[in-house]
This record gives C-alpha cells, structure tokens and sequence, in this order.
C-alpha cells in the first residue's frame, strides 16, 4: 500500500531462501513504476497468480497509472493487496533490501499463507501455461 492505495506489479524472479525461518527473495527492476513504494514499504504481499486471474495479470504487468482498477482484492494482516483467487498468496515482511544491477532483491519473511483452489499459471519463455495442462516428465 502507498499512502492507502494499493500498487503492484507482475514479476517473473520470486524465489525461496528457506523454509525455517519461512523467507523468500522478490527482485523489482529500479525503473518500475512500484519500486519506490516498495522500497519504502514494511510488508508485501505476494500473489501466485491462477489461470481465473489472466485480467488482472495483464493489468498488474502494464503501465497503468491504476492497475488495481476492475480487480477484486482484500486487505491483508498487514494491509498489503490479496488478490482473490489466488491461486496461493503471502504476506511478507521486508527484511532486507539488496541492490544488484538493475534490480533490488527484497528479502523477505513470510508471516502470512494461504492456498486456494485454482491452479496456478506458469510463465516460461515469455508465454503462460495452465498448469494442469503440463506434460509430465519421465
């Protein structure tokens, strides 16, 4: 949240550092419109986005000025934007921020998870995937 209105953005670099404590790693390129707010921020939220949520993903990944408009989200523990039908979402608290060329790298600790029913998307070179639709791998 900035100053009460919810930002966001799409981002392909999320990944996990451990599982005791449960902490995570989000990279945001500098030049993003929400990094700032980000960056002055003490929670976030992450959203794994569902195959139910390709309109909000499209408005989450594009320039505009407000990409919560027409998207159904709640609140938080910590206030930060739950997108509904996730399909999982967590609430983190910033522990560290990492400048690494372009991007910052948040560290993050989770203290908020849930799971939901819908599958969830894959991004992989450039394209989504329904997750349930995947050949599987011998």
């Amino acid at each position: 949240m900035d100053d009460g209105v919810p930002r966001g953005l799409a981002v392909n670099a999320f990944a996990n550092i451990s599982l005791d404590p449960p902490t995570v790693m989000v990279c945001v390129q500098r030049s993003s419109s929400t990094h700032d707010c980000l960056f002055r921020a003490t929670h976030l939220a992450i959203n794994i986005a569902s195959t139910a949520q390709m309109a909000a993903m499209g408005k989450l990944s594009s320039k505009t000025e407000d990409k919560f408009e027409g998207v159904d989200w709640t609140p938080g523990v910590h206030g930060s934007p739950i997108l509904a039908r996730s399909s999982a979402h967590m609430e983190v608290e910033i522990r560290e921020r990492l400048q690494a060329s372009t991007h910052t790298v948040f560290v993050c600790r989770v203290v908020d998870a849930a799971v939901g029913e819908e599958p969830p998307v894959i991004y992989s070179a450039g394209r989504f995937f329904d997750s349930q639709d995947l050949t599987p791998l011998a």
